[in-house]
């Protein structure tokens, strides 16, 4: 299950007049480069934003949550109620929010470090998550979106503790056993599985249209 770049010089402008806003920051730090190009390639606006730092959420159509160390972050990304309230108002407007691994760590009601400390994070995906001492998630995968199929990979240290049930498992590449869960509420699709654009563009796109 290898990550191919995607071969076509152009694809279709499917997110043409869309604005993407991507968290960008010490706590959201891990996406792949190639998605990025790939969103850009589609036709879309990239506007990065910092959960740790900015008060409001850039003026956008979709969110993308990448991956990255929330847990080390807590007090900082708990306190900062006015983006918390922009991310909520994007969600009960229905805008699309796709989050991967700490970034649906983020969307949770609490995470948890290792050390036992503790903090809400933004309440809109019910549940909590703890950091562990072992493992929890290695490995290359391929989820089945509503919108079509893309391969990634997990790798994760936390445990989530939520009764939503998922609406999809991703299939390993190697082992037994099913992969990452993915997750709906409302607007949002969340994982822990991180997604490689190029492996399919259009669902990739899909991701980010209503």
């Amino acid at each position: 299950m290898a990550f191919p770049a995607a071969k076509q010089t152009e694809w279709p402008q499917l997110l043409a007049g869309k604005r993407i806003a991507i968290a960008r920051d010490a706590a959201f730090a891990f996406v792949y480069p190639a998605n990025l190009e790939m969103l850009a390639q589609l036709g879309a606006e990239l506007a990065f934003f910092s959960p740790l730092a900015d008060a409001a959420l850039p003026d956008c159509d979709a969110v993308y949550l990448p991956g990255g160390y929330p847990e080390l972050h807590l007090e900082t990304l708990s306190a900062n109620s006015a983006l918390k309230a922009d991310l909520q108002e994007h969600i009960e407007a229905g805008k699309p929010l796709y989050a991967e691994c700490g970034g649906m760590l983020y969307l949770l009601d609490r995470l948890s470090n290792r050390d036992g400390d503790s903090a809400s994070m933004l309440g809109l995906l019910p549940g909590q998550a703890v950091l562990q001492d072992r493992l929890c998630g290695l490995g290359l995968q391929q989820m089945d979106f509503p919108g079509g199929a893309l391969r990634g990979h997990t790798f994760h240290y936390t445990r989530l503790e939520t009764a939503l049930e998922p609406i999809a498992r991703a299939a390993r590449a190697s082992g037994a056993g099913s992969g990452e869960a993915l997750y709906r509420r409302g607007s949002l699709l969340a994982s822990y599985f991180h997604a490689y654009f190029p492996s399919n563009p259009i669902a990739a796109a899909r991701l980010f249209l209503k």
